[in-house]
């Protein structure tokens, strides 16, 4: 996985800025489920949001870090419950890639 530039990564915030959660994990926690569903949204929209219930931070932090690590995603910004993921797709979707679909609000 290599690294994002700084410019890459301010884009991405930009971006991500407009988006709604697509994905929320509950009291359960990261689930085979919840991965697999956070798979197919990065795959589908290369940049989304998830949010992650649950009172203690450093649990909501070790959960973020499992699931962008279990993605294979980029963790580009966490504010309080909710942390936007990426994932460059192997093959983009014009009608549902998030980077194409805003890329009107990056500079």
């Amino acid at each position: 996985m290599a690294s994002l530039s700084i410019q890459e990564i301010k884009r991405l915030r930009q971006i991500g800025h407009t988006l709604n959660p697509v994905v929320m994990i509950g009291g359960q926690g990261l689930t085979e489920n919840v991965t697999e569903e956070t798979l197919r949204a990065l795959n589908d929209h290369e940049l989304i949001k998830v949010k992650v219930m649950g009172e203690d931070r450093e649990v909501r932090g070790q959960t973020i870090d499992a699931l962008a690590q279990q993605t294979q995603s980029h963790v580009i910004q966490k504010i309080g419950k909710v942390v936007l993921l990426y994932k460059k797709a192997a093959q983009q979707n014009p009608k549902l890639s998030n980077l194409v679909r805003y890329a009107h609000l990056s500079n």
